[in-house]
């Protein structure tokens, strides 16, 4: 390793500068996403710095010793080049040892760093946009149920919603979060994405301006959604459903809410379902995405039942 270039743990005190790098390459991350993953992940998260000067990072999420996540890995543009990006790569698969599967999601620009130390092609996804989401027709009018979650503090892209109990076609049902729920939707939601994650489901819950669950006539969960404000835009995500039915009110029911404002929504190529509804939206693709791994991939998921991830950084 260059004598220049030191890696060291992330702390409290660098959120300002990993910030600062992530408007400087444009993503849509908050200063309260990245605090999520260092509280997460506290001995995971890196900064890397050249000559003394912080100028990249990296985040893992390990989700038990099943599945981790490797993400944000940036590197100012003034210093690429110079093997930072595969330093900070190397340090995070050192830190995941005794981890079965790795996972990321691959912009086209690192795909071949991730090729060279052995990634393998998981699936396609897509990140959709919309710069004024146009949502035609009524909405269920959503006030807070007894137990439900309150939404974060709205700022100044944020409008809150407050979902009421809405009963659609079929009997579905969609009802406000509650704190209880992380746990509730579990089975349902490690078969989506491939293992629990509940931690991590209760972390984004509580920074969403909007969260719904979806119940049959039995009261059984069949999906969930969440809404979280970004720098740049809305992000939708995670959605997952049990049908179609389901993963298609849920959305529908969050975008409404913002309607006027930026979406950004990252899905999985293969469901239909949602790419469908995306078009129809009016959304625009931005940019392709290719989930990778590296490692004994046991636990794959069920794109069919994604209907929008929770963030390229965690899955």
């Amino acid at each position: 390793m260059n004598p220049l270039l030191h890696l060291r743990l992330m702390t409290e005190g660098d959120l300002p500068f990993a910030d600062s790098l992530r408007a400087v390459v444009g993503w849509n991350q908050k200063p309260h996403d990245w605090q999520r993953l260092l509280a997460y992940e506290p001995q995971g998260c890196f900064v890397a710095e050249w000559n003394g000067s912080p100028v990249g990072t990296a985040t893992t999420t390990r989700y038990a010793n099943e599945v981790a996540w490797i993400g944000m890995l940036l590197v100012h543009p003034d210093h690429r080049g110079r093997g930072v990006g595969r330093a900070l790569l190397e340090r995070c698969l050192q830190s995941l040892r005794g981890t079965r599967c790795i996972k990321l999601d691959a912009t086209p620009l690192g795909k071949e760093l991730y090729v060279k130390l052995g990634f393998q092609a998981e699936w396609p996804l897509t990140r959709w946009e919309t710069q004024c989401l146009d949502v035609h027709g009524d909405s269920p009018a959503l006030a807070a149920e007894a137990g439900g979650q309150s939404p974060a503090a709205a700022g100044p892209l944020e409008t809150v919603c407050h979902p009421a109990s809405s009963t659609f076609q079929g009997g579905l049902r969609l009802r406000p979060w509650k704190v209880t729920d992380a746990s509730r939707i579990e089975p349902l939601d490690s078969g989506v994405f491939g293992v629990p994650r509940t931690r991590m489901l209760e972390l984004l819950a509580t920074q969403s301006s909007n969260a719904i669950v979806s119940t049959d006539e039995a009261g059984r969960v069949n999906g969930y959604g969440l809404l979280r404000q970004g720098s740049r835009a809305f992000y939708l995500g995670p959605v997952a459903a049990s049908s179609s039915e389901a993963g298609v009110t849920l959305i529908r029911t969050l975008v409404h809410q913002v309607k006027g404002h930026p979406v950004f929504w990252d899905i999985p190529d293969a469901n239909q379902a949602a790419v469908s509804l995306v078009k129809e939206l009016g959304f625009t693709p931005q940019r392709p995405l290719l989930r990778m791994f590296i490692g004994n991939n046991e636990h794959p998921g069920n794109q069919e039942r994604y209907y929008a991830l929770a963030d390229p950084s965690i899955g």
